[in-house]
């Protein structure tokens, strides 16, 4: 394993120069699940605040664009395309993430922060009705570009 990129000799933090890098397209899907009680996914259609799934649709693209204010050593990139998916399924919500950019650097981060957002405004938008919902499997799902290349992440010997 090569070293941490965010670290330099003397251990200190600081972001990575990517001025060297060429730009290319990079593209990285996320995803979250938020578990929810069968009451609460029977209430989301009916829900006071409005449809928890569209808030968090947009919220999650909206937290995309904010990545860099919020990880300290990621870079401001120029987002070219952000989507946000809630779905229900059995025993709750999930979230897929899709962030892409022509840089130096990639978008995982922007698609993980999304995913994140996404399914804590769902907590958000029902925890009137439960306060006990988790949200859990924040993961990056699969990712393209840049000089790393390639990568899916396996789930039961299959990739995603």
């Amino acid at each position: 394993m090569d070293k941490l990129s965010h670290f330099d000799e003397a251990g200190q933090a600081h972001m990575v120069d990517v001025s060297g890098k060429a730009a290319t397209r990079r593209e990285a899907v996320a995803g979250a699940f938020v578990e929810l009680s069968a009451e609460v996914l029977a209430a989301l259609p009916q829900n006071p605040k409005g449809n928890p799934l569209e808030v968090a649709r947009f919220a999650g693209v909206q937290a995309a664009k904010q990545t860099s204010s919020l990880i300290p050593m990621c870079h401001p990139l120029a987002l070219s395309f952000v989507d946000v998916q809630a779905t229900v399924v059995e025993g709750g919500v999930q979230i897929e993430a899709t962030a892409a950019t022509t840089a130096g650097t990639g978008v995982e981060m922007e698609a993980m922060v999304a995913a994140s957002v996404a399914a804590l405004t769902v907590y958000d938008m029902t925890k009137a009705l439960d306060k006990g919902i988790r949200i859990r499997e924040v993961v990056l799902l699969r990712k393209s570009g840049g000089k790393s290349g390639e990568y899916r992440r396996e789930v039961a010997g299959e990739s995603v």
